[in-house]
């Protein structure tokens, strides 16, 4: 069969992507509207009609990706596998292998991950006597990262933080990490591209060479493509213009990471002769889903405006579902999952989606406490995440010092200065007098070889754990985790180093918390260290899901981009979570459209049902909290959506008030819901009625006070904010 037949098969969009193989081209591709297909069929015509193979380059984000690209072209002709097919850095590796030597390195260079990178940093605050306090080494690590993604060198840097002694003493330390990196011939990470734009820009006759080799460009997921990642395309396209991107500006959701979303928005800016197709029908959800896709992003700002459609079924209608509280929340996406599998599908069929990670612990509980067997894509499950597990051990060891395994866990962690090698002489003597290693560390000062200066470290470890020994019998659990990560300096060391990933062990740690006050709330007798210690074990240690793929899936909404299911729950449907405070609070309209693209990327990962849904109150920085339910609830139509709350099944056909405005503004709790605690140990010193003031919003006056756990919910009419709900320990609210 020729390849004009098989091209019979592809849409009409779809072809005209195929066949425009001269010049600039922009495919703007919805959401599950077959790119991959037009990508590989593309390679296939160039190649059937002349192009040798190895002009041709096409460039993927994932290796995966890349693999599946090749494969696919080889199926439709046979030289497709020869076409060079590969990642972003796995295309600057192979190029620098072999000409990076031009501009004074090495060919032989290693390759420095994450850790090293930062163990470079490391050696280096030492040398320079900096306290990495004040400089944690992946802040910097980020900050260099950032500036390699958008071609900014040491000296550069230096240049623009002048002003900025902070800034300015990180780019001294870039400065220094790349002579070392060069010193050790070695490139990072982000090196692999940046350098290769060097190479390209300082050496045109290399430039030239490979402008020559790939004469047809193909680059994938163009709207998640950075500033060097940029650089590095328009370089090599420079000569022939025979480029060809593909990409989503409505899935650009990397902003986060250095993505930046202009790439692609100025496309026919870079290539003024560029032709642009968009590709809207959509092979994988029903048209109610799609509907409600496009109605969410519509709200942000666009310059091509794309409409996906499918001529599949109508399908059936979104469902919005609002729980008395986040367990009950969890317990409804138990029910429907277990309803599914009653009527004949397979646990597979469904992926439950979240913001952040934080929001899954109580689901894995409930999927547990049901029996339902799931797994985690992208990460570990909530109770097996370092620092939930460092927090934990720290309560091991303070239950039962004796668990040699807990204390030899986070004896040095956060770092304290307790090495390998002085680990190990501890161990050698509790083995020779058959002690515990807890026993052998309170006689450390017996240990001859020990230096006075390891045992000083030793004995203060030792008394830090006497003194939250004896706190531990007169606190709360939720109080003792919290003075845990404190006394110990894990959670200042998270809060200093200020990454996302910091950030987000530290939601993590408060997560665990919450989990603590439910115990509290719940447990009918014994509320102790042992009992919380039990009750964790007894859910972490389970195997939660079975061997092969018939396992729900759980995964944050980043994760899923790309994947497809039958059936999607997007939990933590609210305000404040998705969208999140930041992008509430900041006032920056990037963000919220950020997460505006995020949505339509969860929303499009449905195939057949989609559910969105949120809680009256969630436990939050171990405190109840009440958030709105999301505004991009209030984006999607109502005739596409069938509101739920607990207790009813469809809001609709049971109340007189019916709709989203019920749903979104008018939620009742059920009769029997449980109240919420007042506050221990805690009063306010205004109440309803006195004016207030707040270090951002200035001053308001308080029209509504409620209890909410560990906290009170307080409502201020702020005179140029407007009407604010917040809780009164963290708002700082000031009695005018």
């Amino acid at each position: 069969m020729s390849i004009e037949q098989k091209l019979k098969s592809l849409n009409e969009m779809q072809r005209k992507g195929v066949l425009k193989t001269e010049g600039p081209l922009l495919l703007l591709a919805g959401a599950g509207s077959g790119k991959t297909r037009v990508l590989t069929y593309r390679i296939a015509y160039l190649i059937e009609k002349g192009v040798n193979p190895w002009n041709i380059l096409a460039i993927t984000f994932t290796n995966k990706a890349a693999r599946e690209m090749r494969e696919r072209a080889a199926a439709i002709t046979p030289r497709g596998n020869e076409v060079w097919v590969s990642t972003f850095h796995s295309t600057c590796v192979r190029i620098l292998r072999r000409e990076i030597d031009k501009i004074g390195w090495s060919n032989q260079f290693s390759i420095y991950d994450a850790d090293d990178s930062e163990r470079l940093i490391k050696d280096i605050l030492k040398e320079l006597n900096i306290s990495d306090k004040m400089y944690p080494p992946k802040y910097v690590q980020s900050v260099i990262s950032s500036q390699k993604d958008t071609m900014t060198s040491p000296e550069e840097f230096a240049s623009e933080t002048e002003k900025d002694f902070r800034l300015k003493r990180v780019a001294d330390i870039y400065r220094i990490y790349q002579k070392r990196l060069k010193d050790n011939n070695a490139l990072d990470f982000d090196d692999l591209i940046y350098m290769t734009v060097r190479l390209f820009e300082e050496r045109p006759d290399i430039l030239d060479k490979y402008q020559e080799r790939f004469r047809y460009i193909m680059v994938d997921e163009y709207q998640d493509t950075n500033g060097s990642q940029y650089e590095l395309v328009r370089l090599l396209a420079k000569k022939y213009r025979n480029i060809c991107v593909v990409g989503d500006d409505d899935q650009s959701i990397y902003g986060w990471r250095g993505a930046d979303i202009r790439n692609i928005l100025s496309f026919k800016e870079d290539y003024n002769e560029a032709v642009v197709y968009k590709l809207e029908q959509n092979y994988r959800s029903t048209q109610q889903i799609l509907d409600a896709a496009n109605s969410v992003i519509k709200n942000n700002r666009h310059d091509e405006l794309k409409s996906l459609w499918t001529d599949r079924s109508e399908g059936e209608k979104i469902i919005a579902y609002r729980a008395e509280d986040d367990r009950f929340e969890a317990e409804y996406i138990c029910s429907e999952i277990d309803r599914g599998v009653s009527e004949g599908r397979e646990y597979k069929d469904f992926a439950i989606l979240y913001r952040n990670n934080a929001l899954s612990r109580v689901i894995e509980e409930r999927l547990i406490k049901n029996g339902i067997p799931y797994r985690l894509f992208g990460g570990t499950r909530f109770y097996d995440r370092k620092e939930i597990r460092d927090i934990m051990s720290y309560l091991k060891t303070v239950y039962n010092p004796n668990d040699d395994i807990a204390i030899r866990r986070i004896i040095n962690v956060p770092k304290r200065g307790i090495g390998d090698t002085t680990v190990n002489k501890i161990m050698e003597y509790a083995i020779e007098r058959d002690m515990s290693f807890y026993r052998a560390l309170c006689e450390c000062e017996n240990i001859d070889s020990l230096s006075p200066a390891a045992v000083k470290k030793l004995m203060s470890f030792r008394a830090m754990l006497d003194g939250l020994r004896e706190a531990a019998e007169d606190m709360d659990v939720s109080s003792f985790i919290e003075r845990v990560t404190e006394d110990t300096g894990y959670k200042a060391e998270l809060e200093a180093e200020n990454t996302d990933i910091s950030r987000g062990r530290l939601e993590n740690l408060e997560e665990l918390i919450n989990k603590a006050v439910e115990f509290e709330e719940n447990a009918e007798e014994n509320k102790d260290l042992s009992a919380f210690l039990e009750e964790v074990a007894l859910v972490a240690d389970v195997d939660a899901y079975t061997e092969g793929d018939d396992t729900v899936v759980l995964m944050t909404l980043h994760s899923s981009k790309g994947l497809e299911f039958d059936t999607v729950f997007i939990a933590g449907f609210e305000e404040n979570i998705f969208p999140g405070y930041r992008a509430l609070t900041e006032g920056d309209i990037t963000a919220l459209e950020e997460e505006r693209r995020l949505c339509y990327v969860g929303i499009t990962r449905a195939k057949k049902r989609l559910y969105v849904t949120s809680a009256v109150s969630r436990l939050q920085h171990g405190n109840y909290v009440a958030n709105a339910v999301s505004r991009f609830v209030k984006e999607i139509p109502t005739e596409l959506v069938e509101f739920r709350e607990q207790g009813v099944r469809n809001i609709k056909e049971s109340k007189p008030l019916q709709g989203r405005e019920r749903y979104v503004n008018n939620f009742k709790r059920p009769v029997n819901a449980y109240k919420m605690p007042e506050p221990k140990n805690f009063t306010l010193d205004y109440g309803v009625g006195d004016t207030v003031k707040h270090l951002k919003f200035g001053k308001g006056k308080v029209i509504a006070i409620a209890p909410g756990g560990a906290d009170y919910e307080v409502t201020v009419e702020f005179d140029t904010h407007g009407a604010k709900k917040l809780m009164a320990k963290l708002a700082g609210l000031k009695k005018i």
